[in-house]
């Protein structure tokens, strides 16, 4: 039976990658599942793989078709978040697509990999996942 895996992320610097992932979104390297050009991020809590990092010589995409969105529930937390995560080496994005009244922020990880951090309590629908 097909099932779905995990999101794999094209990094230049794997350590780097690693370390800014694992800070980011509390998980933990799995020795198991590591090379030189792949690294497996678990859940802290032991659930289960969560992300993959794989080294690529690929250039990031401008306007990604598929990107990570990472949900907060709050404006306020959203902005915590958004400086955590700077703080940890992710980038601001000036993205001209941008909406009236955005529920997301636009944020590049270390090697340009573009995320969102949607703060869900301002999200259309009442949470539902919006589109942008």
């Amino acid at each position: 039976m097909l099932r779905l895996g995990i999101p794999v992320i094209g990094v230049t610097d794997l350590p780097r990658a690693t370390a800014f992932w694992t800070a980011a979104l509390d998980l933990v390297a799995t020795p198991e599942w590591r090379s030189g050009k792949w690294q497996t991020l678990n859940f802290a809590d032991g659930s289960g793989r969560a992300l993959g990092l794989q080294v690529s010589t690929s250039p990031p995409e401008t306007r990604p078709r598929l990107h990570l969105d990472l949900y907060v529930d709050t404006a306020q937390e959203q902005q915590t978040e958004v400086r955590r995560l700077t703080g940890l080496g992710a980038k601001a994005v000036d993205w001209e697509l941008y909406p009236a009244e955005p529920d997301f922020v636009v944020l590049a990880d270390p090697d340009g990999n573009l995320f969102c951090i949607v703060d869900l309590s301002n999200a259309p629908s009442g949470g539902d996942r919006p589109a942008h």
